[in-house]
């Protein structure tokens, strides 16, 4: 095996559009899950997959993840950042990483979470071979994705959300590897609009070497929609629990479930119940009687008292009043033409918004950054940022 250092790319300049309000003041890959960014679950793998360089490329609010990073000495990494100043798709974004890429390197996505095997395999692949890698992965859902044929571990083809109805569940699992002779193979790549790495790919699956295919099994949480940091936050609360949340409450009469993640400097009220896969954030006050369960609560909120919050994500200094429920029947959304059955989710209260007492939330209600409402009015809608609510 080669001993040549590998480097990671890690792509982190995107806006998230559809993960709006919680990307109108951070990029998607600073959301937090089980009160971590997103972000450092990935710069994580690759530290413990053994690779201590890691080129971020960053564009949208990168302030907030050069502030959080610096230059790696907290994860014993070197971290170097280089900018996409306008985002034109993955191929594009790879590219911007040439000037400090100068070996193999392993590609990751900054809001997709995989374990560190994963990135050790592609890694190594990646020194020992010629061709281009990708890891490959099965998912529920493979059309939500970049479907992948693949033949005696050669890609052939990647289908990116395909129309048609597709015969494999094997996806794009978003880990590559490559030497540097992928940039001018992305240069060269005849494609129209964004200039995506898959299609990159596609052009090298069809060439005498073609592209190398790793299947993976392992954990693999991605973030496409707001109701997936719900997902997310599950499958990683476990990790990140620690037998340490009584110790930050005062009051003997909360419950707490053992799957819970509960930040330093909470204020929690008597009879609180927090139940199963639930994040809360530093600084967050949480009324008497309100019950929280498969929730993620961002620093500096306040629930109030008698509040139900469940399949719920509240951000940042948000204000949900006394004896207000948000919560979710099994609904089916749509977003951007794409129809999603049977999701269960209660909502998002964006920054800086103010619920006010007794109103509902339901059906995936999306209350966007610095809105008011008036007490007892039901939502289960969007609500565009900095709007008011009057009831009736």
């Amino acid at each position: 095996m080669s001993d040549a250092p590998v480097t990671a790319v890690i792509l982190a300049a995107g806006e998230g559009h559809r993960l709006e309000p919680l990307t109108n003041r951070r990029p998607k890959p600073m959301i937090p899950v089980a009160n971590r960014p997103l972000l450092e679950y990935v710069v994580e793998a690759v530290a413990e997959a053994g690779l201590d360089h890691i080129t971020l490329v960053v564009g949208y609010h990168q302030e907030r993840i050069r502030n959080h990073f610096g230059d790696g000495d907290e994860w014993d990494v070197t971290i170097e950042y280089v900018e996409q100043s306008t985002q034109l798709g993955t191929g594009h974004a790879v590219l911007q990483a040439e000037p400090v890429v100068d070996g193999p390197f392993v590609v990751l996505n900054g809001d997709r979470v995989v374990d560190a095997a994963l990135v050790e395999r592609v890694a190594d692949a990646t020194r020992d071979g010629t061709r281009p890698t990708m890891a490959i992965t099965a998912v529920e859902t493979p059309r939500d994705y970049g479907v992948v044929a693949f033949d005696e571990e050669r890609v052939t083809e990647i289908v990116e959300k395909p129309e048609r109805p597709v015969e494999t569940n094997r996806i794009n699992a978003g880990v590559y590897g490559f030497s540097p002779a992928i940039f001018d193979a992305i240069r060269n790549t005849n494609t129209h609009g964004e200039l995506a790495l898959t299609a990159t790919l596609n052009e090298l699956a069809d060439e005498t070497d073609g592209v190398n295919g790793i299947t993976y099994t392992g954990r693999w949480l991605d973030v496409s929609n707001l109701w997936d940091l719900l997902t997310v936050n599950a499958g990683l609360i476990g990790a990140e629990a620690t037998a340490s949340n009584e110790s930050r409450v005062e009051s003997a009469s909360v419950s707490i479930a053992d799957d819970v993640v509960l930040a330093d400097g909470i204020r929690v009220g008597p009879t609180v119940t927090i139940g199963g896969n639930t994040a809360v954030g530093r600084n967050v006050t949480i009324g008497s009687n309100a019950v929280l369960e498969n929730a993620i609560v961002f620093p500096d909120a306040v629930i109030g008292a008698g509040a139900v919050v469940r399949d719920a994500v509240v951000a940042n200094n948000a204000r949900i009043g006394p004896n207000v429920t948000i919560e979710g029947t099994p609904s089916t959304m749509v977003i951007e033409e794409s129809v999603h059955h049977n999701i269960e989710f209660g909502g998002v209260v964006g920054d800086n918004a103010t619920i006010g007492p007794g109103a509902i939330l339901t059906t995936g209600a999306i209350v966007g950054d610095d809105v008011d409402t008036d007490a007892g009015v039901t939502i289960d809608s969007r609500v565009a940022a900095g709007t008011t609510v009057r009831r009736g």
